[in-house]
Formats: structure tokens, sequence, C-alpha cells
């Protein structure tokens, strides 16, 4: 088995386990003590939990391999680089939600290769590596075929890091072209969803690594349109992201001030 392929299966058997930890900690909607880092940026005991785990498991079975967690603990180098969101989502998470995900992706240099979400409450997980395809729960996965951007439905993403305007632009943008926006509070899902073809597009005006290194891959796999996350410092500071169907991409792009 190659070097990519194992660390593959171990992405996904991860992923999968650290999923199932995040459910077991999940209080009932009412009970959260979740924390702010910033403006509606939550924490939870389950984030820190969740990306320990993580960093421990990938450490002994892959030594030499770099780590980058969104809380920040046991950060490592190395030229294959794994990237995690221990629970993106964390608003759905402490209300009692089912829409959030652990995201666990892995870089080679600036190389997204492969992908694993995990959405253990829904029962769903998104998995793909470079060159071997993308899929859900199993079964491959592909865009939409939306080719009329009128006909199409674009998730939004909202970030602190942008102004009020800037989003409210955007917003009138898309429903100036005629598609229809929608929030759903996780990036990693969102764009994951563009993959399956459950949406046609999602767009956020500023996302951070970790949020979108699964994504990547499985976007790919699955035959998306994406804007140059990784260019310049998006590795470090973070981009704009647009993800879409390969048939509204162009008009997407030009809608949201986005380039391909």
């Amino acid at each position: 088995m190659t070097a990519l392929a194992d660390r593959f299966d171990t992405a996904v058997a991860l992923a999968a386990e650290a999923g199932a930890l995040a459910l077991r900690m999940q209080r009932s909607p009412g009970a959260s003590s979740a924390t702010l880092k910033g403006a509606q940026d939550w924490v939870t005991e389950a984030d820190g939990a969740v990306e320990r785990m993580l960093s421990e498991r990938l450490a002994h079975a892959y030594p030499a391999d770099g780590f980058q967690g969104e809380e920040g603990g046991r950060m490592r180098t190395g030229s294959l680089r794994w990237v995690v969101d221990p629970i993106d989502g964390t608003a759905n998470f402490m209300r009692g939600g089912k829409r959030f995900c652990v995201s666990l992706g892995c870089l080679d240099g600036d190389l997204p290769v492969i992908g694993a979400i995990v959405a253990p409450a829904l029962k769903e997980t998104f998995a793909a590596r470079q060159g071997g395809g993308a899929t859900l729960n199993g079964v491959p996965i592909h865009t939409a075929e939306t080719f009329d951007l009128a006909r199409a439905t674009v998730e939004l993403g909202w970030s602190q890091r942008r102004s009020r305007e800037a989003f409210l632009s955007l917003v009138g943008s898309v429903i100036a072209a005629g598609a229809m926006p929608r929030l759903n509070g996780s990036g990693a899902l969102g764009l994951a969803d563009v993959a399956a073809g459950r949406t046609d597009a999602y767009v956020e005006l500023h996302i951070n690594l970790w949020d979108v290194a699964a994504a990547l891959t499985i976007l790919a796999e699955a035959g998306a349109a994406v804007s140059p996350f990784m260019a310049g410092d998006g590795a470090t500071n973070g981009n704009p992201i647009l993800a879409a169907a390969p048939g509204i991409a162009a008009a997407l792009s030009a809608a949201a001030s986005i380039a391909l």
C-alpha cells in the first residue's frame, strides 16, 4: 500500500473516531458551556478534546508528519502536514444541532492530497485522496450539472474578518444574479455539499486553512471549480473561497468578485 493510500485509510478511520467522540461530548440543547474566542467564534471542551486525540494519534502513526489544528495545540512541522478543524460548525454543535463535523486534511507542501469530513450526527462521511475520486459514505460523488445561476442554490459563509458591508454586498450580488442564498453555519460541510451536488456553490469572503484543508481535496476530486485558496498567504492567514459547479463558476465568480 502506498504512503498516501495508507494515510487516507487512517484519516477516514480517525475522523470517524473523532466524530464519535464529539457526538458523545455534545450536550443537550440549552446546556452548552461554550465560550467566545471572538465575535460569534465559539469554542467548547469538545474542540480541545477532539484536537488532542487527533494530534496524539497522528503523531504515533506518522511521527515525521506535521500537524496544525484550529485550537493551536501540539503544532508540528513536516513535508506532509495534517490540518484539523476539530469541530466545524461549533455554533450548531453547542446548541444541540446536527450540522457540525470533524474536518481532517493532509497537505503535501501546499498541495491538498487527502480529505476526510465526518458529520457524526448526520451519519455522513465525505472522503477523497488525490487521484482516487471523492465519496459520500463510500459512494462516488460529483458536482451538480447546473448551468444557469438563476437556478442555483449558493451557500454563503460569514466571517468577522470582513466588514458587514462587504458581506451584505455579497448577499445582494448573489440575489441580483438570481441565485438562492442560504447560510447553514459550517464552511466544511457547505463545501462538501457542493462536491456532492447538493448545492451549486459555496462562497465566503475570508476562511481559514483548517476550515477548507479537507474540503479542497474532496472538491477537486468531485470536479468542482475552486478559487486559488492556497495563493499568497492563504495557508497562514486565510483567503476568500469560491467553490462551484463548473457550469455556473464563471458567472458566480463575476457576481462575487472572486477570481477563479
